[in-house]
């Protein structure tokens, strides 16, 4: 068998492996496999063969995991969430100080809380938005 042949079954194993498993990085792989039966073709030895196929798979890797790293506009609110718990949490306001801040009970503590850019003084339920260090950030529901 020729190892052109066997490069290029690689290559289906792992595009039907890929498959099963939903991994984009098998085939990334893949494409180094090819790429390392296109080398047989051309004429490499198995030494080249499998040099060209390493680096055309790695570099594939790399540049899937580089572009899968970057974070995403669309999923920044929900990171957000995921590091603070309290975002979007409802708070009751009873009163607002000279200063513009309020004292409010959350998880059964006092926090400090100020109002979202924009909003009124009012009293009432009011939601957490973001936290600025230890200081609640809200507004109005």
């Amino acid at each position: 068998m020729d190892l052109s042949t066997v490069w290029w079954l690689v290559t289906g194993g792992l595009i039907a492996v890929e498959l099963l498993t939903g991994t984009f990085y098998l085939l990334m792989l893949s494409l180094g496999a090819a790429a390392a039966a296109l080398a047989a073709h051309g004429g490499l030895t198995l030494t080249g063969q499998m040099v060209v196929g390493a680096a055309v798979g790695g570099l594939a890797v790399t540049a899937w995991h580089v572009k899968n790293a970057r974070p995403h506009a669309d999923t920044d609110a929900a990171r957000k969430t995921d590091l603070h718990l309290d975002l979007g949490e409802t708070v009751q306001v009873t009163e607002w100080d000279s200063e513009g801040l309020a004292h409010v009970k959350h998880r059964g503590a006092q926090w400090t809380a100020l109002l979202s850019p924009g909003q009124p003084q009012t009293t009432g339920a009011h939601r957490i938005v973001e936290m600025v260090g230890s200081r609640l950030v809200i507004e109005k529901i």
